[in-house]
């Protein structure tokens, strides 16, 4: 079981929620870790190699000329970087 926190808008106190990820929707795990995880993929743009940062859900953010490059901006805006090949 995975426990998440949220924050109670009207005192600032942080309230625990139970999720039983087995029972996600198809919606629902699709948006899990958007916010937190980002991939890089090698990619060829205009004839070059390049490395081409993507949320978690797939969507394109950037594309970085190396991949030591495309980790740095990943990391640079605190998200969890993860190499697909």
């Amino acid at each position: 079981m995975n426990v998440n926190s949220t924050q109670d808008s009207m005192e600032g106190n942080a309230v625990r929620v139970a999720v039983d990820i087995r029972h996600l929707t198809e919606a629902q795990l699709a948006q899990l870790g958007v916010s937190q995880i980002a991939y890089v993929r090698p990619v060829m743009v205009n004839g070059e190699q390049g490395f081409a940062i993507h949320a978690a859900d797939g969507t394109p953010m950037a594309v970085a000329g190396d991949r030591d490059l495309a980790f740095a901006a990943i990391l640079q805006h605190d998200l969890v970087p993860a190499l697909v090949h």
